[in-house]
Parts: C-alpha cells; structure tokens; sequence
C-alpha cells in the first residue's frame, strides 16, 4: 500500500490542474518518503506558486541536503513570503543533516 499512495502522489505533481499537484506535494511531503526529493525539487520549477511552495515545505519535511541548492537557486526568483519558507526549510534541513551527526 505505501507504494501505491507514493506513486499516486508522485503522479499529481504532473497533473494539468495546479490544485492537484500542489496537494501532491504535500501530500509526499506527509509521507516522508525519501524517494520524494527529485519529483519535488522538479516541482521547485512549476509555474504555480502554491504548487512550488508546497514543494519547498515538502523538502523541509523530509530534510534532505540535495534540496539546498536548487532552493537556494529558487530563493532569488520568489517573492518575500516564499523566500522565507525557504530560509526556514533551509534551517531545518542543516539541523537535521547535524543532528544525524
């Protein structure tokens, strides 16, 4: 079953309708399945805002340091509220990657 939700998930990313792939991104980032971090890292590049801000908190919630620098990258694009998640996300995923440690 977990297979199924994970590529069920991981399909809504690339639906036509926004709404959808931004509940899929929260959706991955719920599941905390580590196999999530590319599609989401790709879903940094939606035309959605909501769809990549979701994407960010996703990435925030499964703490992987390969998120760090396409958030980086993706910090010059956005405006001041999603630059400041990913300042938080960016925070939490250094501390989980020291607190492994």
């Amino acid at each position: 079953m977990p297979d199924e939700r994970y590529e069920h998930y991981r399909g809504l990313l690339i639906d036509p309708n926004p709404t959808a792939r931004w509940k899929g991104a929260e959706a991955l980032g719920r599941l905390g399945d580590p196999r999530a971090v590319d599609d989401l890292i790709g879903a940094l590049q939606d035309e959605d805002r909501f769809v990549r801000k979701k994407a960010v908190w996703a990435l925030g919630r499964l703490g992987d340091p390969r998120a760090i620098p396409p958030l980086r990258g993706l910090y010059r694009t956005e405006d001041p509220d999603i630059q400041n998640l990913i300042r938080e996300v960016q925070q939490i995923i250094l501390h989980t990657v020291s607190s492994r440690r």
